[in-house]
């Protein structure tokens, strides 16, 4: 069993396309966007880069998402066929590694008595509690949700540098819940037929797509003014408007969104949008820019 899984997971990764599409059903490049969050935090709010937070926020989202692509795997055959079929090949399998994955960064947390180590219990509540419980059932609050989990990233980034009260950790804790929210609005448009046959509510099936892209774009220029209105009024340094190359990614595929774009759309351009930001912050860094 084992052998044959290894040789399907062979064959996906046997091309481009295929690898690209391995590497979004298998939620290894969410987990890596989510781990390029605190990379992009511990670089903008000045604190030394180490491996150990960047691995543990890789291992919880890798569990999180492997969670719940299982969960909605019901839903998934609706409105994503191809990732429902990989899930339910490999799904398993994945999940156990996110299991593995999770418990060892916990443990390690624990025993190395890790600042914030019992918050780790926080990512596998809102899981349950978004995928099992209902909460993406209601209208907007499963955006939120999304966006506020994200957000916990940098606070989390806070929490294990003991910079929580810091200007830079409290503004990317807000950047990044806005944006996620925009992502998490923007996701739903793929899934507008699937989620009005399973009673979901959400903006792109209640307004439509047109709508939903407006006002996602909209709400991008917003948060744009107001990184730009704190680099100049000095609350934050200069270094943040690598924020706005950020917000200017996010205004173009929410303009390009459409119900009929296929998943290298949604789960590479907007899943990896945070790989982006984290390679333009460390390479502006890197040139003292």
């Amino acid at each position: 069993m084992i052998s044959r899984t290894s040789q399907g997971l062979r064959r996906w990764a046997s091309s481009p396309t295929t690898l690209l599409l391995f590497l979004v059903h298998s939620n290894l490049l969410i987990s890596l966007s989510a781990a390029s969050v605190a990379v992009t935090t511990v670089v903008l709010a000045d604190l030394p880069l180490r491996l150990l937070p960047v691995c543990i926020v890789f291992a919880v989202t890798l569990f999180v998402y492997s969670f719940n692509r299982l969960a909605d795997l019901d839903e998934d055959e609706r409105n994503v066929p191809g990732r429902a079929a990989f899930t339910r090949r490999y799904g398993p399998v994945l999940f156990a590694l996110g299991v593995a994955c999770y418990l060892a960064v916990f443990v390690l947390a624990v025993v190395w008595d890790l600042p914030g180590a019992p918050l780790l219990v926080v990512p596998f509540v809102v899981a349950i509690l978004y995928s099992t419980v209902g909460l993406k059932r209601l209208f907007l609050v499963k955006n939120l949700t999304v966006g506020v989990a994200w957000g916990l990233i940098p606070l989390g980034v806070g929490v294990y540098y003991d910079a929580l009260g810091s200007t830079e950790i409290r503004f990317l804790f807000g950047f990044v819940t806005a944006v996620l929210t925009i992502a998490a609005v923007v996701f739903d448009v793929k899934d507008i037929e699937g989620d009005r046959a399973e009673g979901i509510r959400t903006v792109p099936n209640t307004f439509g797509p047109r709508a939903t892209r407006i006002a996602t774009a909209a709400a991008t220029v917003v948060v744009s003014v107001v990184v730009l209105g704190f680099v100049l009024a000095g609350v934050l340094g200069r270094g943040f408007l690598v924020l706005l190359a950020f917000t200017a990614y996010v205004f173009g595929y929410c303009l390009a969104a459409t119900p009929d774009r296929g998943p290298l759309f949604y789960g590479f351009v907007v899943d990896g949008e945070h790989v982006f930001l984290a390679a333009l912050v460390l390479v502006l860094d890197a040139t003292a820019w």
